[in-house]
């Protein structure tokens, strides 16, 4: 039982990390980078990454991270074993869940708005689709990556005290 807890701990904390990473990329790179683009540019570049996210890889790390954190936690408290990861395995759920929250709240429906406002050959419009994309965006984009990053380090903190027999 403690191989599969270990097992279990050591996916979600992989797959927490990609996504934390990804959003981190986003934030310090991908947006930094596209925010110098014109309108056009910018709003056809990210229609064509949101339309590239939706595919199976993403969707496994998506929704395996909060699985896994969901089974390491489930199979510590009745698995046996000592209890001294379930705080942060529990921490480390909370914080996924606010990811998962923030994304489906606020990042896609910002992302969907942007597709559903098509190519305009209007600047003024483009201009405008942009701006109410653009700013709210990077703000959820940045508090997810703060939890997100917050549930990674929750998690490899409960791998050292599981490999420490807590």
């Amino acid at each position: 039982m403690r191989a599969l807890q270990g097992v279990s701990l050591v996916g979600a904390v992989l797959l927490t990390g990609v996504s934390a990473g990804l959003y981190y990329g986003f934030a310090v790179a991908v947006m930094p980078g596209l925010r110098r683009a014109a309108d056009r540019t910018f709003v056809e570049g990210m229609q064509r990454i949101n339309a590239a996210i939706l595919n199976g890889w993403f969707l496994l790390v998506f929704v395996g991270s909060l699985v896994l954190i969901l089974a390491a936690g489930a199979l510590r408290l009745w698995g046996g074993g000592g209890t001294g990861t379930l705080p942060w395995i529990a921490a480390a759920a909370l914080l996924y869940l606010a990811v998962l929250v923030i994304t489906m709240g606020f990042n896609v429906p910002l992302n969907d708005a942007l597709d559903a406002g098509g190519l305009p050959r209007d600047p003024e419009r483009l201009a405008e689709l942009r701006e109410r994309f653009e700013g709210a965006w990077n703000r959820w984009n940045a508090v997810r990556t703060v939890c997100n990053t917050a549930a990674f380090g929750c998690l490899a903190w409960a791998l050292v005290r599981h490999g420490n027999g807590s």
